[in-house]
């Protein structure tokens, strides 16, 4: 990256002092300690998914429970966590929690090639930590959306490299936990890795399917979950949803239409997403810009839609931060993560069942600015570019 005084590439790049090292320690620490003690069995989304394998493990169907909409390898995958007395649960969820999104930022770091002992690496976790109101929320919640956030890096990080298929396999393992990485198998169409979509495809459907034969409603996904997802019509979840086809009703708007504009949006988002794979630059900023473009237009028709989402793209955006062409650059960046900052309080958005209004701003905003930065990448072409491996920046060595 630039060392040179001239740009922040190069401060950013260079090692961290212990001081950083020790607020990082104390930030991270203090988050999962007030998470232990604030719940009672880890997280109330993880205690969901666990509620569900221990009424599988009493011979239940886990999918009475209209709340659990994962698929049924889930449930095998949680039963574990069943076998547990709650006390060890309420400390071992927040750390294994705040462990996938610390391996999570690290693959980030690597695909980009920054350092993992450098400023960049410290102060983004913890700025994510101390200033990310997402981050907070999925800590205390445990939703499994974590295991998204550590996957889908790492799954960019072995692609960088040339191992797709095993891109695809970390992709298919963590969709049989929770199927929201889904949108990215349009990524391996864009490249035409044939074999790698055919991980990505199958190991979910083979552990989902192994898993159902073993549950006493083995459709419960197909005859409950889906309906209950495209219809989104939990009242309670309606509320905290970030979704413009959730959103834009509460103001009035009739819901074919919002359904019509989120579409067009997610439509809009794929394409420049299929332009910025086809585009120049690095591999690393075309690997993380098309699939957070994916991601981003996904979550705007994805019922439902929730903050946390945030946590799978803005960490892989911003560990691009030192590359002079990447979205992280940019200023709308920065301004579509605002209402995020933690104690932020707006007017009329206060209370809880509001911020949704806040969460909406942000993703909208943000797939705008990563849809915009995609065709502006093509089109421009990107200031960074791969030499012998290593990244320049205006004809200085990256490392």
């Amino acid at each position: 990256m630039d060392t040179g005084k001239n740009d922040i590439s190069g401060w950013l790049v260079r090692r961290a002092s212990w001081h950083l090292w020790v607020a990082l320690g104390v930030v991270l620490g203090a988050a999962v300690l007030r998470t232990a003690r604030v719940t009672s069995d880890g997280g109330m989304d993880n205690a969901i998914v666990v509620r569900a394998a221990r009424t599988w493990l009493a011979g239940g169907s886990p999918y009475d429970d209209p709340h659990f909409l994962y698929l049924p390898s889930a449930v095998l995958a949680a039963a574990p966590q069943a076998l547990l007395p709650v006390s060890v649960l309420r400390v071992l969820v927040p750390v294994a929690v705040s462990g996938c999104l610390l391996a999570g930022w690290a693959c980030a770091l690597r695909l980009y090639g920054v350092p993992l002992r450098s400023r960049c690496a410290v102060l983004g976790l913890l700025g994510s930590a101390a200033c990310f109101a997402p981050f907070g929320h999925l800590l205390l919640l445990a939703n499994w959306t974590a295991t998204a956030a550590l996957a889908l890096p790492l799954a960019l990080l072995l692609a960088g490299r040339g191992r797709w298929t095993a891109a695809g396999v970390v992709l298919g393992a963590a969709i049989a936990l929770k199927p929201l990485l889904a949108p990215v198998a349009l990524l391996f169409v864009f490249a035409r890795r044939t074999r790698a979509l055919a991980a990505l495809v199958l190991v979910p459907a083979v552990a989902s399917a192994g898993a159902a034969l073993l549950l006493p409603d083995p459709l419960g996904f197909v005859t409950r979950t889906l309906p209950f997802l495209l219809r989104g019509d939990d009242g309670f979840v309606r509320l905290y949803e970030a979704s413009p086809a959730a959103v834009l009703p509460r103001l009035g708007v009739p819901q074919t239409v919002a359904e019509g504009i989120a579409l067009l949006l997610c439509a809009a988002g794929v394409a420049c997403a299929y332009l910025r794979w086809h585009g120049p630059g690095p591999d690393a900023l075309r690997l993380a810009e098309t699939a957070a473009g994916l991601m981003l237009s996904a979550f705007l028709v994805s019922r439902p839609s929730y903050d946390h989402y945030l946590l799978v793209v803005v960490p892989l955006l911003l560990a691009g931060v030192p590359y002079a062409g990447s979205v992280a650059r940019t200023p709308w960046f920065w301004l579509a993560l605002a209402p995020q900052l933690t104690g932020l309080s707006l007017p009329y958005l206060e209370p809880p069942q509001r911020r949704a209004f806040k969460d909406a701003f942000t993703l909208v905003t943000l797939a705008v600015t990563v849809a915009r930065h995609n065709v502006r990448s093509r089109l421009l072409g990107a200031p960074a570019t791969a030499v012998a491996g290593k990244v320049t920046m205006n004809g200085d060595p990256a490392f």
